[in-house]
């Protein structure tokens, strides 16, 4: 047999064997013909952006969340009650109110604000029959317009017999005015309550400047009085 059979080999040279340019392809191009595209990366700038942008959105969700609680309170919660056993009165507040530590008043043992603008207070007063009580809160009024309002003209507002929550009252209103530039015009309301025990509640308003929202703030603390 001649030599040249025995020194042939299976599989024959460049069949067997890749060739040393297709040792780094994947097996997939070897096999296939077709070279796997790596795989690209996203770019270090665009990965920093997308993560600030993951943390601005989750804050943004985490502040949302806690505004909207703090408002759900804010509407549940029900409004400020001045509760006021010597007076044997109490009383809701409306919104922008807040209740006062000491009356500036003396013999007033509750009070509450609307910042400067306006001022309600309560005190204990003496018996009065309900056939008494006007003249009993004309007598109030001219006393706290002499001692609280100083008005260079004193004008009334207001004179009518109230029940508030069962409660025979009267109630009595005036608007005093200042000759000065300085001094703007100042309201004041005086209702006076009877009790149940055979007492009367005594509720002074102030307000000044004198302006409609005041006004009826104050009359809407009175009327709900209970």
């Amino acid at each position: 047999m001649d030599d040249q059979w025995t020194r042939r080999v299976w599989p024959p040279e460049g069949h067997g064997e890749p060739a040393p340019q297709e040792e780094d392809l994947p097996p997939s191009a070897r096999w296939y013909g077709t070279p796997a595209p790596p795989p690209r990366r996203m770019p270090r700038w665009l990965q920093r952006l997308l993560v600030a942008a993951a943390a601005l959105v989750a804050a943004g969700a985490v502040i949302g969340a806690v505004t909207v609680t703090i408002l759900g309170r804010a509407e549940s919660a029900p409004p400020p009650v001045v509760s006021d056993p010597l007076a044997g009165v109490s009383y809701t507040l409306p919104p922008g109110w807040s209740e006062g530590v000491v009356a500036p008043v003396t013999g007033f043992t509750s009070v509450a604000a609307h910042g400067d603008l306006a001022t309600v207070m309560a005190r204990p007063g003496d018996r009065v029959d309900p056939p008494n009580l006007r003249s009993a809160v004309i007598d109030l009024g001219d006393l706290y317009t002499s001692l609280l309002l100083h008005g260079d003209t004193v004008e009334v507002v207001d004179d009518h017999a109230v029940t508030v929550n069962g409660r025979p009252g009267h109630t009595r209103a005036v608007r005093a005015a200042y000759r000065d530039v300085v001094n703007e015009p100042a309201f004041m309301r005086v209702t006076l309550l009877t009790r149940p025990d055979g007492g009367s509640t005594v509720m002074l308003g102030l307000a000044h400047p004198d302006d409609p929202r005041s006004r009826a703030d104050i009359e809407a603390v009175m009327a709900a009085a209970h």
